[in-house]
């Protein structure tokens, strides 16, 4: 009698090797997306210039990331907060849900935090009676008129060096307005007038939850001179940096742009 034992084949199951790899990158992907939502969700998101209401800190066609964590935390696609770190602070420039359509995001300056009384006379800001200081700044031609990508500051350049603010990008019809740094609370930053003195006059006080913002294009700029305040919980974050930039009219790149603080 044989010992031999007659154990039983084993099926092969052809594929199985195709089926780890495929099961390896639908985990890979999947582990991709819940990472980027996550981010995108609570740390950082990626947002794009449209308009000319914050020239001359940001340019049609900036690509700038968002600091979503700095206030706090919220549940994603709500405007409920987990956690509440901290509001934003007058001279930040942030990114926002508009108040008259939350589908769109706006990105302006805080000039106004709640309880601020706000005067505006012609181009002539105060809060809480003291002015809004600025120092007008000397602007070069491009040279032999060339359009280049920045312009230069060559008077108070010292200043504007130290704010990392010396240059300004070139844009067509900068001649017709008067660049200035601006002192917003402790911030300071790049803006514009119009040559033409503003007629505008108006003095507010803002209510409590919510946030006067202005454009550094300020006389081209729809803000809350227009449309009124911002409640703190539209807020989606703070402006960190540029990351990419194109010249959409050049048909090219800003090169000089690219990882750009903003101020």
């Amino acid at each position: 009698m044989s010992d031999k034992l007659n154990l039983p084949i084993p099926m092969q199951v052809h594929g199985g090797q195709k089926k780890g790899k495929l099961r390896e990158y639908v985990e890979a992907l999947l582990t991709a997306f819940l990472v980027a939502f996550f981010i995108r969700s609570f740390v950082i998101e990626a947002f794009k210039i449209p308009s000319a209401s914050m020239v001359p800190t940001l340019m049609i066609g900036d690509h700038l990331f968002v600091n979503k964590f700095v206030y706090g935390l919220r549940i994603p696609f709500t405007k409920k907060k987990i956690v509440h770190f901290r509001d934003p602070e007058r001279g930040e420039p942030i990114v926002f849900m508009y108040p008259m359509d939350e589908s769109k995001d706006f990105i302006k300056r805080v000039v106004g935090l709640p309880g601020d009384r706000i005067k505006i006379k012609g181009d002539d800001i105060w809060v809480n009676e003291q002015p809004v200081t600025r120092m007008a700044l000397q602007i070069a031609t491009p040279p032999n008129g060339e359009e280049t990508h920045k312009l230069s500051v060559v008077s108070d350049a010292a200043a504007a060096q130290a704010g990392g603010l010396n240059n300004i990008p070139y844009f067509k019809g900068w001649e017709n307005y008067q660049f200035y740094l601006e002192n917003m609370g402790t911030a300071r930053h790049l803006m514009q007038l119009d040559i033409q003195a503003s007629l505008e006059e108006q003095e507010i006080i803002v209510p409590e939850g919510h946030l006067f913002v202005m454009g550094d294009n300020r006389d081209n700029s729809s803000d809350s001179r227009d449309w009124g305040f911002v409640p703190l919980e539209n807020v989606k974050g703070r402006a960190m940096f540029i990351w990419l930039s194109i010249d959409y009219e050049g048909k090219t790149l800003r090169w000089n742009r690219f990882g750009k603080g903003i101020y």
